[in-house]
């Protein structure tokens, strides 16, 4: 009843020449008319059929009613649509309407809208990735077989030496009698504590071989966690070190198994293989993740599962690129099953690391021909230009890949390299598609591997058009037993699967997604307030229960944000009683307690309210963006006070982004973590020439503490002080772009 341009002037929406203004999409019914037309004196008259050459919106659709039929006519841009989906969209409309007309009774959202040829393309087609799984029917019996056929080869290599596949044998076969011996068996959880080397990899097999399931805990955890990990798996024994046991509550009644205490008694026993006691349906180990509730899940995955996946890495990957593996991922994080598992049972070794980005110092470095890991990782090991010519293969999951970081790898590795993009939950056993990933290539996750299926769904688990958003769910022959003591949510999360008869069950990830006409799975993100940080999967809701424990807090609310840069940094949103004020360190000490190094806000913002929606819950839409300024308290700064401080006090400007430095600040306590460490180390080693291992800044984390490490390896020669380093154009100095913006590097100092 009001002219269009009425609206428009008084609704003043936001204009644009990609869009019309207030709709995108019409939708016009003509009703009945008479085929033959008005009747008028001496004149006929017939219907004509209109085409249109332009498209006023985004998608006309145009029903007519002729009184016999119901003809459906789509104009739209084709900017925008591409003509096979708009012809697909036409014919998910005469199924629907047919369905209608058939059973005017049913509920709309139960009746069909794929055609039957497009339903079984996205249910049965693009999931037929049926193999032959191995006869050995667990993963310590695969061990085994691949042990028998290449006993001498090299199986392991750490800060210990080499281990061959016979060492590594013989000294889980001796582990796992021990345990045997403690009562270990099928279904009994056995807690790992050992810090990461081959002893460590000898006592997940140890674990596996003695029939049990292993539940890994990470020395870098905080005691809180721990303790909760081993009471709420009910673990009945620990496999740990004599420096580690000390970090173990006594009073949870396990029994602790130190290496070197009781290596007497282990070495007595025989080194030859047990009789297998596991089967494919018991459990193999059980990793927590975070979540949403405050309180860490604990995934139960079967042998079945984990051989299903190591089964497809030998058939997937040659011999050559699994010849080398960095292991570098913390066993309580589900990339490592792949990392230590499918060499091990393919015939190459695993090379053990601190984390990815120690691979450019290990002794072992050029041996690595295969990398598993985080895209954040990766884009540090290129930014440090130190990724060893020896990688071939690199495996990239747990976080969106971005294209330029494909890109940059291609450029730099040559034609020979092959890049993947890998996607999966813990729940599904580490992965569920493979991607390879070209250059200038659309970004998708790929397609279901080996005896693994996808699909997408709507709401009501019906399967949505190729094209349209759904929500993603995994199965197949990776899908896990459950959650660990949580019935409720294992039933909320694993579904029987509808589309095998009920017989077998998928996944529900929470994440979004959908399929692209060739078959390939575009990753959407999540459907709640779950993110991924440098890999992790992480509930923001388990890290604001942890902070609203904090006396002094009133309310909190956590958020993921991505900086300039693009790195994803948490931040935490504090309301604060009326007790006073409580410091940025404080908190972060306060969480240490019971939170991962991983899950700790890298920054406190402090608001008088946190901003609410309509119906009371936080509004993290309207959280405010934090700036880019020094967090802690001003009368806390300390000026650097040589040239050496300097320098490193504007290294860590660039890095961490804050516009003021202070000597004594701690790295780490300004929202620094491992992967902005390599870029501190690596501009470090330029400005001053200097090897630095990425260990020193988490052992000298302040300005003051590198600067005097620097100084020593600098000698007393260069230990004298110089004026400050000043900017120097890198194309004056022949080396490069015209700046060192370009680079992200400093230029070196001139030679005294």
């Amino acid at each position: 009843d009001v002219p269009f341009e009425k609206l428009v002037e008084e609704l003043n929406p936001e204009r644009t020449l990609s869009h019309s203004p207030l709709f995108q999409v019409m939708l016009i019914v003509h009703g009945a008319s008479r085929a033959a037309g008005p009747e008028l004196p001496g004149i006929s008259a017939s219907g004509v059929e209109l085409e249109g050459r332009s498209s006023k919106f985004d998608l006309t659709a145009f029903f007519a009613d002729t009184g016999e039929q119901i003809g459906l006519r789509f104009q739209y841009n084709p900017d925008l649509f591409h003509p096979d989906a708009v012809i697909r969209m036409l014919s998910h409309m005469e199924v629907l309407l047919t369905a209608l007309v058939r059973d005017p009774d049913e509920a709309v959202s139960r009746l069909p809208i794929l055609t039957p040829e497009e339903r079984n393309t996205v249910l049965v087609d693009w999931n037929e990735t049926e193999a032959a799984l191995p006869p050995e029917r667990s993963v310590s019996e695969l061990f085994e077989a691949q042990a028998a056929r290449t006993p001498e080869s090299v199986a392991v290599v750490s800060g210990l030496g080499r281990w061959t596949y016979r060492e590594l044998n013989e000294r889980s076969n001796r582990l796992a009698r021990h345990l045997r011996g403690l009562g270990v068996g099928p279904e009994v959880l056995v807690g790992l504590f050992v810090e990461r080397s081959s002893e460590m990899l000898a006592g997940i097999l140890a674990i596996l071989k003695a029939g049990g399931a292993y539940v890994p805990l990470d020395p870098g955890y905080p005691r809180e966690r721990l303790s909760f990990m081993l009471e709420d798996s009910a673990a009945r024994v620990v496999l740990t070190q004599d420096h580690l046991a000390e970090l173990l509550d006594p009073t949870l009644g396990a029994v602790c198994v130190r290496l070197e205490a009781d290596e007497a008694d282990i070495s007595r026993e025989a080194g030859e293989n047990l009789p297998a006691l596991a089967g494919p349906d018991d459990l193999a180990y059980v990793i927590y993740t975070s979540g949403s509730t405050g309180r860490p899940k604990g995934v139960q995955v079967e042998h079945r599962n984990a051989v299903a996946l190591i089964a497809w890495g030998r058939e997937f990957f040659s011999h050559g690129e699994l010849g080398g593996v960095l292991a570098s991922t913390s066993v309580c994080f589900d990339l490592s099953i792949f990392e230590l598992l499918v060499p091990l049972c393919s015939g190459g070794a695993a090379i053990i690391a601190r984390d990815a980005l120690e691979l450019p110092d290990l002794a072992a470095a050029s041996e690595v021909t295969l990398v598993n890991t985080v895209p954040s990782a990766m884009t540090e090991l290129m930014r440090s230009g130190r990724l060893p010519d020896s990688v071939r293969t690199i495996n990239l999951g747990g976080e969106t890949l971005a294209p330029s970081l494909v890109n940059d790898l291609l450029r730099s590795g040559g034609a020979g390299l092959r890049v993947f993009d890998l996607y999966g939950p813990t729940e599904d056993t580490t992965y569920s598609t493979c991607a390879r990933r070209l250059a200038e290539a659309p970004a998708t996750i790929g397609r279901p591997i080996s005896n693994k299926r996808v699909y997408i769904l709507d709401r009501h688990l019906a399967p949505v058009p190729i094209g349209v958003t759904g929500d993603l769910f995994v199965a197949g022959a990776g899908v896990a037993r459950g959650y660990l003591g949580r019935p409720e949510l294992t039933a909320e999360r694993f579904l029987s699967d509808p589309f095998r008869g009920g017989s077998e069950r998928m996944y529900r990830t929470g994440d979004r997604g959908r399929h692209l006409p060739d078959g390939q799975v575009q990753f959407l993100g999540r459907l709640d307030d779950q993110v991924k940080v440098r890999g992790y999967r992480i509930e923001l809701g388990e890290i604001e229960a942890a902070l609203s424990k904090h006396p002094d807090i009133l309310a909190c609310a956590v958020a993921a944000r991505e900086d300039p840069s693009g790195d994803r940094r948490l931040f935490g949103y504090v309301v604060l009683q009326d007790g006073g004020p409580v410091s940025p360190a404080e908190l972060r000490e306060f969480l240490k307690r019971t939170l991962p190094e991983f899950m700790i806000p890298s920054r406190f913002l402090f608001l008088e309210a946190l901003p609410l929606t309509s119906n009371g819950k936080v509004d993290r839409r309207a959280l405010p963006e934090p700036e880019v300024s020094r967090p802690e308290l001003e009368d806390a700064f300390v000026a650097p006070r040589t040239p050496v401080e300097e320098v490193l006090a504007g290294i860590w400007r660039e890095v961490l982004r804050i516009e003021r430095i202070g000597v004594l600040d701690n790295f780490f306590d300004l929202g620094g973590h491992s992967l902005l460490a390599m870029q501190v180390i690596s501009r470090a080693r330029d400005a001053f020439q200097v090897e630095l291992p990425l260990r020193a800044l988490f052992e000298s984390p302040t300005v003051a503490l590198l600067a005097a490490a620097i100084e020593k390896e600098r000698g007393p020669d260069d230990g004298r002080r110089r004026p400050p380093i000043a900017p120097v154009s890198r194309r004056a100095m022949g080396v490069g772009p015209a700046s060192a913006k370009e680079t992200g590097k400093r230029p070196r100092p001139p030679k005294p």
